[in-house]
Order: structure tokens, then sequence, then C-alpha cells
């Protein structure tokens, strides 16, 4: 048996104990024990390889009938006219020898699923999960957004075959190169998973460095050769990146990396590499080196954690591969700073300021703001906890993380549904300020997100008889029952404090369903006249594109319908 296969069947296991009233309310997956299993599979490769929460995971499984073999699909909001899919498909087996390829069919099943599921003048048959979230992407499409698509083909054995390598081969130029395929097996797993040891490594420097002190810390610049930093990567591999807020974005599709890896292909390019790149940001506990020798030093480093550069490192051990011995001609910036060990903040600070080549995640590295602080202190003196940082624990009932306040107030209390859902890589960006405000006080952030938690159940699992539009449009009921509730305590939002707070849990306990009925009554009636008409007919992907514009949210507060 393999020893991988086996580890990675244990946290199955446990995801079909921990999900189980997930698996079956919000997914209905059945009794089915082997289907209960590969669906916790499906969970956990998503989970691990998108860095997702529980509840964005399970959001975007869609195994079932008609699904075009993909059991999860996950994509971001356009950024630059483009817009990020990610596709998986598992194949799990009771076997844990671990020695069975990824199926063919499988792999077949998944190209026809890419040409078709984001082509939105194609007819397709799909599950109701899968049919919502494809017909999400195609709205985007079908407004100029290219799709980059990411297919992880996940089991717990190996690779898939030649022939099925083949395949893939054959429609790459059909598919405009805008799909990355991945495979993930047991092994390729447990490393995600598995807390690393501290990397302590020799890095070959080129040409002169200098070491500068600066408060008891020290920073030393230099370059080395791009081979030497695909070294590093080969031998390290995702334990270089531990402390990196970013995983790898692949080549397929992402410009900056695109860039990078057509600077490397082109002989004369390659010569100017270092001046056209950010370079390598390391943090360590330690770095030493023989300060007599005048140059290309070999530095000694403790503790070594790449925190910017992951997108370049992992770029270039892709092309070392297929460029060779050429790739020494070019050279790549390197910064290596020594810090303590608890210095954390300062390690978070320069993550922020050193990613700059891409899109960051900025969640993390907001967690210390004092905002956060003072936020977690009020709502804790109501009786709930607030998790500002990311955790692997699961939520409990009484808990709200950050993500989850930030999306919840933005919906309800700024008026802003659209941006809620479409824009959350921007809640602790440029939203930030206007989510949480100086006066957002721990009433005003758990009635929300009491709110938001109730039209997002209801949108999950949603009864027979639920509207269309429920499954796009949960954040703008939770915006109309924070008015109606407000209505109900004669009060504004900034009346809404501790002093009144349990008046306002209690109105959320007894009248959700009645605000949610309400709310959905008065969306129906301001949807009704945009599909009236000849060539205005009521689609999902319609209905998609409508709930990511303002004026509907206009609309919806018109005639009375604003807070006193």
């Amino acid at each position: 048996m393999s020893l991988s296969a086996q580890i990675i069947d244990q946290r199955v296991a446990g995801i079909v104990e921990q999900q189980s009233d997930a698996f079956d309310n919000e997914l209905r997956v059945g009794i089915d024990e082997p289907r209960r299993r590969s669906v916790a599979f499906v969970f956990l490769v998503a989970k691990t390889a998108f860095d997702l929460t529980d509840e964005q995971t399970l959001d975007g499984i869609v195994d079932g009938g008609n699904d075009f073999g993909v059991d999860a699909l996950y994509c971001d909001s356009p950024e630059d006219g483009e817009i990020r899919v990610n596709l998986v498909q598992g194949k799990y087996r009771g076997d844990l020898r671990g020695n069975a390829a990824f199926p063919e069919t499988g792999i077949a099943q998944m190209i026809d699923a890419v040409g078709a599921l984001f082509d939105p003048t194609r007819p397709v048959t799909l599950n109701p999960r899968l049919e919502q979230r494809v017909e999400d992407v195609r709205s985007f499409v079908k407004d100029g957004a290219i799709p980059r698509v990411t297919a992880v083909a996940a089991n717990n054995g190996t690779t898939w075959t030649e022939q099925a390598q083949q395949r893939i081969d054959g429609v790459a130029r059909d598919l405009g190169g805008q799909v990355e395929w991945r495979h993930l097996g047991p092994e390729e797993l447990l490393a995600l998973l598995q807390t690393r040891k501290p990397i302590n490594a020799d890095v070959q420097l080129t040409g002169h460095a200098t070491v500068e002190t600066f408060d008891f810390r020290r920073a030393l610049t230099g370059r080395m050769s791009v081979a030497e930093l695909a070294r590093l990567t080969d031998e390290y591999g995702n334990r270089l990146f531990e402390k990196n807020i970013r995983r790898y974005l692949g080549l397929a599709g992402n410009r900056v990396n695109e860039a990078v890896a057509a600077t490397l292909r082109e002989p004369a390019q390659r010569p100017s590499f270092y001046f056209y790149n950010n370079g390598i940001t390391i943090t360590c506990s330690k770095f030493r080196h023989n300060a007599l020798q005048r140059e290309n030093w070999t530095v000694k480093v403790e503790g070594l954690q790449i925190v910017n550069g992951g997108q370049t490192a992992r770029t270039v051990q892709h092309l070392a591969q297929e460029v060779g011995a050429a790739i020494r001609d070019a050279e790549v910036l390197v910064r290596i700073y020594e810090l303590q060990e608890n210095d954390v903040e300062l390690v978070e600070s320069i993550t922020f300021a050193t990613n700059s080549q891409n899109p960051v995640d900025l969640r993390d590295l907001k967690a210390n703001d004092p905002r956060q602080a003072t936020l977690g202190q009020s709502i804790s003196g109501l009786g709930y906890a607030y998790r500002a940082k990311r955790e692997e624990r699961a939520v409990s009932s009484d808990e709200f993380t950050s993500a989850v306040i930030a999306e919840a107030v933005l919906a309800v209390w700024r008026h802003r549904p659209h941006q809620a859902r479409f824009r959350s890589r921007e809640h602790f960006g440029a939203l930030y300020r206007t989510i949480f405000t100086d006066d957002l006080n721990g009433s005003q952030a758990v009635t929300a997100a009491l709110l938001h938690r109730h039209a997002e159940n209801r949108r999950k699992r949603p009864p027979n008889d639920a509207p269309d539009f429920l499954a796009y449009g949960s954040r703008f009921i939770a915006m109309m029952m924070g008015r109606y509730l407000l209505n109900d305590l004669g009060i504004t939002l900034r009346q809404l404090d501790h002093r009144n707070f349990d008046a306002a849990r209690d109105l959320v306990d007894r009248n959700s369903d009645g605000y949610l009925a309400r709310a959905q009554e008065r969306i129906a009636g301001a949807l009704e006249p945009l599909f009236r008409g000849k060539g205005r007919e009521r689609t999902l992907q319609r209905l998609s594109a409508t709930f990511r514009r303002a004026d509907l949210v206009d609309t919806l507060l018109e005639d009375g319908e604003r807070a006193p």
C-alpha cells in the first residue's frame, strides 16, 4: 500500500464525518458511502489546491448527473479582461495501493467540458448547481472577459497515461492556450498539506553583493543566476513558498508569468532579464558568507523562505527544463533579509510591499490592523467570536471570520451587494475603509452577518419553489432584510449598538423568513420589467449579469425602501 494514499484516505474519512450535515442538506450526496468519500476527496483537493475556506469549497462542488465530468468549479471575478476558472475532476478508489493512473476517459470528459461550458452560445444540459456557476462565467464571457482555465485531474493514484497526454496535446491549439492541466495525486496533496521543516540552504550568488545592518537586522543585496533559482525550486519545491501569500498562478494565461517565459526563451533578451524583473525577496533567520571573498559568494541561509518572487521561481523552473543550460545567461536580483523569528509583522509587511507584480489577497495582512482588534473586542462583548486570521479549524456557529463580516457589511449596510459578491478580492484592499469604517461596531457587524447567513443558507438549500434569481441575488436579499429590520426597530444604522443588539437579534430570529420572503417579492417586482418584451428572454446568464449592476440596487431602494 502507498503510505501517502493511506494518509489521504484518513483525511477523506475525517471530512466525511466533519461535513456530514453539509453533504446531507446542502449537497444532498446521499447515503452511498463510496460516493460520500468521493465527494470528500474532491473537497480535500479543492480546499488544498486553491486555498479555500470550508464554505467556499462546498459552494463550488457540483458533483452529480449532467456534470460533464466536472466535480467542482470555482471562478474569480474578472481582472484585466480575464476571468480565472478552476475545474476539478476527482477519481477516488477504495484500493489504496496508489498505482492506478487517472483514466483517459476522465481527461476526455474535461476536454469536452472546457470546450463547451464557456461558450455562451452553446446549449448544454447541466445539473442545477453546475448550471448556475457556468452561467455566471458565461455572462462574464459574453461581456468580453476571456476565460483562463486550470483543469485539475486528481486521484489517489498516478498521473494520466501517455494516451491521455496525447489527447491534451491534440487540443492545445484548439483551446487557444487558455487551459492549464494539472495532476494532483497523494504525494502532491500530502506535500501541500504537510508542515515542513525549515530550509537551510546554500545560495550561490554571482558578481558583487552588499550587506548592510539596519536596527539589528541585516540585508544582503546581490544577484543570482536564474539557473541557481531553478535549482533551489527543484530541490525544495513548495517548501520555499510557505510564507508567500500566493500559490503559483500558472504559466498559461498569466501575462506576467508569460512575459517572464518569453524573455527567457529569447537568447538576445536573456542577458537583460535582470533589468526586467522585480527580483526575489528572501527572508531567513540567519545568513553567513565569506566576507574576505570579493565576489561570487556562497551564502549559507538558515530558515530560507521566498516571500516575493514565487511566480518567477516557478516559471523559471518550468523554462529551465525547456531551454536547458542556456538559461544560465539570465540573472535575477536577490534580496536576503535576516530577521528575528518573532518579527512576524515585519515579514508580513515585506511580503505585502514586495508583492506587486500579481494581485494579492490582503485579508491576512490586514489582520493586525487596529480596526480588526477593536472590532473583535466589540464582537466578543456580544458573546460571539471573531477570526481575523485564517486558520485550519472549522468555524463554529457563534464565530465569524473577517471575510464573512466584510461581505455581509458591504452587502447589508453599505448597499453594495454586487461588490460583496463580485469584488471579494478588494474587500481588504480598495473597499477596506468603505467596509471597516471607524464607527463600525460589533452589533452592526454581527447583525449583518446573521442576515447574510440566513440568505446564504436559503441559497445553498433552496426550496422547490425557490425563484430563479436566488442563486445570484442572495446578497441583494440580505440588503433588503437589513432595511426591513431597521424599519421594525425604528432606528438608523448609526443607532444600532450593544444597547439594542438583543432586540435586533430577536427580530432576526423571529422574522428572518418573513423578511426574506418580502425581499424576494420586492426583487421579483424589480426584475419583471427588465425582461419584458421581445429579445429580452429571462435566462440564468442574463440574471447573473443583472445582479452585477448597481442600478438594480437603486431600483430596490426607491419608494421609501431606504432606512430612516
